[in-house]
C-alpha cells in the first residue's frame, strides 16, 4: 500500500524534475550518498496520510487563490496568519468577504503585496520564475580544500528544506549538530514523529538559551553552518556569516531563505513552489498544488550539492539558496524547454570567480 501511495505521488511531478535529478545524481557521484527523490520528496506523506493536493496544499495550510488577473498563493501556516485574516480582507476592501470572494476582487500582485505587509507568506504563481539562479555564492574567507567526512555542520535551521541538507551530509560523513532554541524549538517536532526522526537520526541535539551568547560559542566552533533566518536576526544574536567565514579556512555557510539573503519576505514549501511557477493543471487548466511543500525537499537537496561542491572549491564561502529559485529551475526546464535545462542545473554549483580576493563578487551562473 506504501508503494502505491508513493507511485501515485511521484506521478503528479513525473518529467516535472529533470534539473533535481541531475543534482541529485551529481551529489551521489561526490559522496556515494544515493538520493532517492520519491522517498526524499514525500517523506511526510506516508505518515502523516496526506492527500494529494488541488487548489488547498495537502498540508492544508496553504491556498490557490483566483484573483482578477491571475493566480497566488496564500499560505496560513502559523496561528498568526490567520488572526491576520481580518486586516487583509480589510486592506483587499472586503472586510465582509471571505478569503476567495475578496481574492477574485483584486489583482494577484495586490493580494500578495497586501499579505507580505502583514507578515504573511504569499506569492504571485510565476513571479520569481528565472529570476535569479538557485545559488549565489560570495567568498568571505580564505579558501582550503576539505573532505565532508568528519567536518563538525551545526544547523540552526528548521521544518524541513535545512534539516534535509543536513541529513544528506551527515549521511556523506559529516557530524551534524541540531541547535534549537529553548524558546522556539522546530516546529517539525509537533507534525509526524516518523518524518522527524527521518530527518534527525544520528544527528547530535542542542537546546540552548540564545539570549545567554551561547549560540555564537556553538557556531564559532563549527566547520559548516547551515542556517534559514534573516541575516539581521542571527547577528542580534552576535552570529555574523562573514565573520564566521574570514575565521578559519575552508569554512562554508549555507543560507536558505525564500527569496535569497537580501529579501526579507518569508516562505514556506508550499508558496516557494507557487512563486517558482511549479504548478500542475487540472482538468480545466487551471493551476493546482505539486507533491507536499515541494518547495523544501527540493532546496535541500540543492543546498547539500552546493555545500559539497563550495568544500571541492576550498569553501570559504557563503552560499545564499533560494527556495523560490530551486522550485523555479524546474518550472523553466518543464515548461520552457520541455527538458531538463543544463543551464539550470549548472546554477546550482556556483563557482565565484577572483578566489584570492577576501571578497569576490556573486556569482549568477
Amino acid at each position: 500500500m506504501k508503494n502505491a501511495t508513493l507511485a501515485r505521488w511521484m506521478a503528479t511531478v513525473e518529467g516535472r524534475l529533470g534539473p533535481l535529478t541531475a543534482v541529485a545524481d551529481d551529489f551521489t557521484a561526490l559522496t556515494g550518498v544515493p538520493v532517492e527523490l520519491g522517498p526524499t520528496l514525500f517523506a511526510r506523506v506516508l505518515p502523516a496520510g496526506f492527500r494529494l493536493p488541488g487548489r488547498v496544499s495537502a498540508g492544508g495550510s496553504c491556498h490557490l487563490l483566483a484573483t482578477s488577473d491571475g493566480w497566488a498563493a496564500l499560505n496560513l501556516a502559523r496561528p498568526d496568519d490567520h488572526a491576520a485574516l481580518p486586516a487583509l480582507l480589510a486592506l483587499l476592501g472586503a472586510p465582509r468577504a471571505d478569503l476567495r470572494t475578496a481574492a477574485r476582487g483584486t489583482s494577484a500582485a495586490e493580494l500578495v503585496r497586501s499579505a507580505q505587509m502583514l507578515g504573511m507568506a504569499a506569492a504571485e504563481l510565476g513571479a520569481d520564475r528565472g529570476e535569479r539562479p538557485p545559488v549565489r555564492a560570495e567568498r568571505y574567507g580564505p579558501d582550503r580544500p576539505r573532505e565532508l567526512a568528519g567536518l563538525r555542520v551545526v544547523d540552526l535551521s528548521a521544518l524541513w528544506a535545512g534539516p534535509l541538507c543536513a541529513r544528506l551530509l551527515g549521511l556523506a560523513g559529516a557530524r551534524v549538530v541540531k541547535v534549537e532554541s529553548a524558546s522556539r524549538p522546530d516546529g517539525a517536532r509537533f507534525g509526524a514523529p516518523d518524518f522527524y526522526r527521518r530527518l534527525h537520526q544520528g544527528h547530535e541535539s542542542l537546546v540552548l538559551d540564545f539570549a545567554s551568547g551561547a549560540l555564537a560559542e556553538v557556531v564559532a566552533e563549527a566547520d559548516l553552518v547551515i542556517e534559514a533566518s534573516r541575516p539581521r536576526a542571527l547577528r542580534r544574536l552576535g552570529v555574523r556569516a562573514e565573520e564566521f567565514l574570514a575565521g578559519r579556512p575552508g569554512r562554508v555557510w549555507a543560507s536558505i531563505t525564500g527569496y535569497g539573503r537580501d529579501d526579507d519576505r518569508i516562505a514556506f514549501g508550499d508558496d516557494a513552489a507557487v512563486s517558482g511557477g511549479l504548478t500542475g493543471l487540472d482538468r480545466h487548466g487551471d493551476p493546482v498544488f505539486l507533491g507536499d511543500a515541494l518547495g523544501d525537499p527540493v532546496t535541500g537537496v540543492y543546498a547539500a550539492h552546493a555545500v559539497v561542491h563550495s568544500l571541492e572549491r576550498g569553501g570559504g564561502e557563503l552560499l545564499s539558496v533560494s527556495m523560490s529559485a530551486c522550485t523555479a529551475a524546474q518550472a523553466h526546464a518543464s515548461v520552457v524547454t520541455g527538458a531538463a535545462d543544463p543551464q539550470a542545473t549548472r546554477a546550482a554549483d556556483p563557482a565565484p570567480t577572483g578566489a584570492a580576493r577576501r571578497r569576490a563578487p556573486a556569482t549568477t551562473c
